[in-house]
């Protein structure tokens, strides 16, 4: 087998894993819920706070498991870590699918954080295989298929749901089982052994990420803002279905369809409009523009009495995609050459922290108004309102730490506004 085969072969295996990774954890977001209340007979603002649990815990062991993966890829090569995590995934899903208890949903949740933190390794393929003149193009076909299998995601998990909540787990379990026999095939090993270096505890922990973001200077303001945005953004994950289920009487198939509409408006406004904004009217107005985009589409989903305004709001939740590369280039401008992975480290230390915090605090404000007898104000879209008003403290945060120059600047005028490497805001389906 020549070497360029070889390197094919790692490349299209690991698409298809990030493609199966997004669509699995997509297929859950419309029926996780039903599941829960199958097993334990709760009502959906009850059912809320094991969603921001469980949502949590996948967060934390994401954040704890993501420099492991990637250090020990580095030590005992790509393939038996990939292919280690692959195989547990689809054990972790066929778990799921037979749970008997919502105990056993936790740990599922749990494992699938530790063994889903397989970017790290599948972006160490992809500098491994790609020539320095390709490696951004192949980072970018990483994010394609990812925003793409979190479009098919939500959408399967609605349309197999209707055959019962257990359904869509199964099928990803299948799906990724599927996945680790094409693995053991075809998937080569790409990290030489004389490249190899020791796993150390020390590198390959979380702590080091979060003291990042005490270090790094002139960015700090921005990080901030980026921070409260992602935390606005976890309403998605973790009280979405929830939400429209409780105010509209939803089924999931509505809830994976909206999110499926949702993505596609996403793709199109990150894979093609972000291309024409951001070059045209600067970062800063971009990003201004994405996040006054966030506020109206929370605003729109928190006030929603009809599903048609849901689908109303998807424009405005899409236009949300320009702040996620706008700030990050925002920052990146900031920061010299030898600085450039610390700060990637603290947006996502960032990211990790939000993800930890936002579902808890999201999921409790549907729990307190969600529930028609004690609610102080009977308000199921209550947590999109608490993402408006944080995405609004955002904007007004945005105002206050840039300066005049990054009002006045041109894509043309930075030294690297790279927009088509920098890390897009996901989507409502892709979280």
């Amino acid at each position: 087998m020549s070497t360029s085969f070889k390197d094919r072969n790692a490349l299209v295996f690991v698409l298809i894993t990030v493609a199966i990774n997004a669509v699995g954890f997509g297929i859950m977001i419309p029926v996780l819920p039903e599941l829960i209340k199958s097993l334990t007979g709760l009502e959906n603002n009850q059912v809320a706070l094991h969603l921001g649990g469980m949502t949590f815990i996948f967060a934390v062991m994401q954040f704890i498991s993501m420099p492991i993966v990637g250090g020990l890829s580095d030590a005992y090569g790509r393939r038996p870590v990939m292919l280690f995590s692959v195989g547990a995934l689809a054990i972790d899903y066929f778990l799921m699918a037979i749970a008997p208890t919502v105990a056993i949903l936790y740990l599922g949740r749990a494992i699938s954080g530790a063994f889903g933190a397989t970017f790290s390794t599948a972006n160490a393929y992809i500098a491994d295989v790609s020539p320095p003149e390709l490696r951004a193009q192949n980072f970018g076909l990483v994010g394609a298929v990812f925003g793409a299998g979190f479009i098919l995601g939500p959408v399967l998990g609605g349309w197999l749901g209707e055959f019962g909540p257990r359904v869509p787990f199964f099928a990803a379990g299948v799906i990724c089982a599927l996945n680790f026999v094409y693995g053991v095939l075809v998937l080569p090993e790409t990290h030489k052994p004389e490249k190899r270096r020791a796993f150390n505890v020390r590198r390959s922990n979380a702590a080091g990420t979060l003291k990042s973001l005490s270090r790094i200077s002139g960015v700090r303001g921005l990080l901030f803002v980026f921070f409260l945005l992602a935390l606005a953004h976890t309403v998605y994950p973790s009280t979405y279905t929830l939400s429209t289920q409780e105010a509209l009487g939803w089924t999931p198939k509505d809830v994976g369809n909206s999110l499926g509409a949702f993505g596609l408006a996403s793709l199109f406004v990150q894979g093609y409009l972000i291309r024409i904004i951001i070059p045209k009217i600067g970062l800063f107005w971009s990003g201004l523009i994405g996040i006054g985009g966030a506020v109206l589409g929370y605003a729109i989903l928190g006030n929603a009495s009809q599903g048609w305004i849901v689908y109303a709001a998807g424009p405005f939740a899409a236009l949300a995609g320009l702040y996620g590369p706008s700030l990050t280039n925002m920052m990146s401008i900031r920061v010299n050459d030898t600085e450039q992975g610390e700060l990637q480290g603290a947006i996502g230390a960032a990211q990790g922290l939000a993800m930890m915090i936002g579902p808890l605090l999201l999921t409790w404000v549907f729990y307190v108004f969600a529930d028609p007898e004690t609610a102080p104000i009977y308000m199921p879209g209550a947590p999109f309102l608490v993402a408006a008003a944080l995405a609004f403290l955002a904007f007004i945060a945005m105002m206050v730490v840039t300066t005049k120059e990054d009002r006045s600047a041109r894509l043309s005028d930075v030294k690297t506004a790279e927009v088509d490497g920098a890390s897009p805001q996901a989507s409502p389906a892709e979280t």
